[in-house]
This record gives structure tokens, C-alpha cells and sequence, in this order.
């Protein structure tokens, strides 16, 4: 028992899965924080998982791109972007073997996934999900990092709605979940806060 206890921890990795909406700040953060774990000496592997993020500042190591392209889907099937991207990701989903040979390459790194920012991949549409829940069963352990712009705290409209909007994401994709305000240094070039930032950031009590 010891043994196969050994071997299954043996075949685990851990990483992160960074959502957003578009112009969040995901794929800088994913450079950012590669750049961070390197430098306090940990082996980290990027996989880019959005078919339309075709200039990356980092090297991928998976890349959604040599199984699909937003372009292709979108040319093969006239479809729109947003369709392009639900076929897309419903594409990995049905050749998840792919993916998870890919990720058995880099077994002992610890793995960031940088993810399209179109919401409802996360909020109602099923393949985000479902490959979460594939990769978990592969001993792939996740933890999600959704990125909101912090621009969304200067009106009490759009903070509700970014606050419902990581509620959703974290009931529809059942992970360990950190939400993040990005950009926070350019938050009051939009208008002065009417409350202090700890405010923001424990939303258990919005009167």
C-alpha cells in the first residue's frame, strides 16, 4: 500500500488555471508569476490554452495552437470569435489525450494555465470544466486564479457584478479558488474609491 501510495504521488503535479475576462491581465500575470517561481528556484512549465493568444511574452510549453487556432475554427465553420473560441475549447475537450500526453511531458514542473477570457467558457459552458475535471483525474491538482480588473471597484454596478461574476466562475468549475484585483495601480485613474481597499476585498458584507 505504501508503495502505490508512492507511485500515485509519484505521477501528481500542481499549478494553477488563471481566468479572466478580456484585458484582465492573465497572460502578463502568467509571465509574471513563471518569471517569480524561476527565480526562487522552482521549475515551472506555461501552457497556453487560448487559441487567439498568438504573441506571448513567455515560451509555452504546451500550446493550444498546434492541435487548433482561432482562426482555423473561425474560417472552417464561419463562426464568429466567440463561437470560435466554444468550438475551440469544445476541440481540446473531445482530443484531451493530446493535452494530457502534453502535460505528462512536464510531469515534475509546477504548470500555469493561461486561459481565453471569454466569461461564459466559465460560467455556464461545459468543456473548461470538464478538462479541469479530466486533468484532476489525470493527478493534475488545480487551483484557480481569476483576474478581475480592478477598474470594476470604482461604481458600486460594476463591483456587484465582478463579485457575482468570480461567484459564478467558482460554482461552475469547483476548484481552490483566489480571486485577484489586477491593475491595481492604475484603479483610481478612473475616479477616487469610496472605500478603503480592505473593503474590496472582503466582500462578505455588502451594505
Amino acid at each position: 500500500l505504501v508503495c502505490d501510495a508512492e507511485a500515485r504521488n509519484a505521477l501528481m503535479s500542481f499549478g494553477q488555471i488563471v481566468l479572466g475576462p478580456p484585458g484582465s491581465g492573465k497572460t502578463a500575470y502568467c509571465h509574471g508569476m513563471g518569471e517569480f517561481l524561476r527565480g526562487i528556484g522552482r521549475k515551472v512549465a506555461i501552457v497556453n490554452l487560448d487559441p487567439a493568444n498568438d504573441h506571448v511574452p513567455y515560451i509555452p510549453a504546451v500550446d493550444i495552437s498546434e492541435l487548433i487556432s482561432l482562426e482555423d475554427a473561425c474560417t472552417e465553420f464561419d463562426l464568429g470569435p466567440n463561437g470560435g473560441l466554444m468550438y475551440c475549447m469544445e476541440f481540446l475537450e473531445k482530443n484531451f489525450d493530446w493535452l494530457a500526453g502534453k502535460i505528462e511531458e512536464i510531469q515534475d514542473y509546477y504548470v500555469i494555465f493561461d486561459c481565453p477570457g471569454q466569461v461564459e467558457l466559465y460560467t455556464h459552458h461545459e468543456s473548461t470544466k470538464n478538462i479541469v475535471k479530466k486533468l484532476a483525474r489525470e493527478g493534475t491538482n488545480l487551483t484557480c486564479v481569476h483576474l478581475v480588473d480592478s477598474y470594476y471597484c470604482v461604481t458600486p454596478f460594476t463591483f456587484v457584478s465582478a463579485v457575482l461574476l468570480s461567484l459564478n466562475t467558482m460554482l461552475q468549475l469547483e476548484l481552490p479558488h483566489v480571486n485577484v484585483f489586477s491593475k491595481i495601480d492604475l484603479v483610481e485613474k478612473y475616479g477616487k474609491l469610496d472605500f478603503s481597499l480592505e473593503y474590496y476585498t472582503d466582500s462578505s458584507n455588502l451594505h
